[in-house]
């Protein structure tokens, strides 16, 4: 497998200082620095500034010379007369900006994956596979300036354009991207959380444990029951503990006071979020699951007993044995 981007190691002085995001925000916009522009039909363009370079929108052209050097917030106009804000993006704002060649993980899922996984900076993360480089965004973020994102991807079209994403939003300084397989396991040990978003993750748990610290994180997405079920066996089977089965919803409301309800459409299920912990292979896992695994398995245990035990009655019944098991006789 190659690693096929440039990034610096983490810790490295030029990576702490290589992207805008984590420098003091001044009051005023600044040459390289990435921008929302708000136009007053509301539409939202992320840009980063260059100096002589032109944004062509349908309400005629914003210079970037023009919008180096405004202040956060102020209003701006166009060579056409049109008003727009001039913004910092936020993480939605970036997600939705990239170019898509497969589909991405939905900023709601993605911002939730963050909190779940316990990602602050400094964390080390591997993802697999990269995708569009929708979620990466989202754990680059958590993690920079002193942490890192493995990522991994299978497809080189799709490896090369999750690089230029992540370049366009100024990330890839903390993710190190690999073009190839997870068929002989990854590269790290000891990181603190690992995501799988590939077609079987069942098939690649043993190489997670590998690569987990113990107590480390997992999280995968899948796109339908069946797939989950798969998975849980395979965590169970595997000796991982704290496992979850979750999806979010979200409903978004019509921002007006005097009609306040809600929106006519709603981004409701993308995919359902599967959550675990690695532990030390010493300790019994099933002691650990959910109270709701565990009675089913009682339940199992105990339909099995009863069956065998009617089973071994027929057979005395047949053989001219007692109908009924002794019972023990009074003192």
């Amino acid at each position: 497998m190659e690693r096929t981007d440039s990034a610096q190691h983490p810790l490295s002085p030029a990576h702490t200082t290589a992207s805008g995001w984590f420098r003091p925000k001044g009051t005023t916009t600044a040459v390289d620095e990435l921008i929302l522009l708000l136009t007053n039909d509301l539409k939202r363009y992320v840009v980063k500034l260059r100096p002589h370079q032109e944004l062509h929108t349908h309400l005629g052209i914003f210079t970037h010379d023009g919008l180096i050097g405004q202040p956060w917030g102020g209003a701006v106009t166009s060579t056409m007369g049109h008003a727009a804000l001039l913004l910092e993006p936020s993480l939605d704002d970036l997600i939705h900006h990239l170019k898509r060649g497969t589909q991405i993980i939905y900023p709601k899922d993605a911002a939730y994956l963050v909190h779940r996984l316990n990602l602050r900076s400094g964390s080390r993360v591997i993802e697999a596979g990269t995708g569009s480089g929708g979620l990466t965004t989202a754990l680059a973020w958590a993690v920079a300036p002193s942490g890192v994102v493995y990522s991994y991807e299978i497809r080189s079209e799709t490896h090369r354009l999750a690089r230029k994403n992540l370049e366009s939003v100024d990330l890839l300084p903390f993710v190190h991207l690999f073009e190839g397989s997870i068929d002989a396991g990854f590269q790290q040990t000891g990181v603190d959380a690992l995501f799988l978003d590939v077609r079987m993750p069942w098939k690649y748990l043993a190489e997670v444990r590998a690569a987990l610290r113990l107590g480390g994180f997992f999280a995968s997405l899948r796109p339908t029951t069946n797939q989950v079920s798969e998975l849980l066996f395979g965590l169970e089977a595997g000796g991982f503990i704290d496992i979850a089965v979750e999806e979010l919803l979200l409903r978004t409301y019509k921002p007006v006071p005097d009609r306040l309800r809600p929106d006519d459409t709603m981004n409701a299920h993308t995919g359902f979020l599967v959550f675990a912990r690695c532990v030390d292979r010493t300790i019994d896992a099933a002691r650990w699951h959910a109270k709701e695994r565990q009675r089913y398995r009682a339940r199992l245990q105990t339909q099995a007993e009863i069956e065998a035990e009617t089973a071994r009655r027929a057979v005395d019944r047949a053989s001219g044995g007692k109908k009924y098991p002794p019972l023990p006789l009074p003192d």
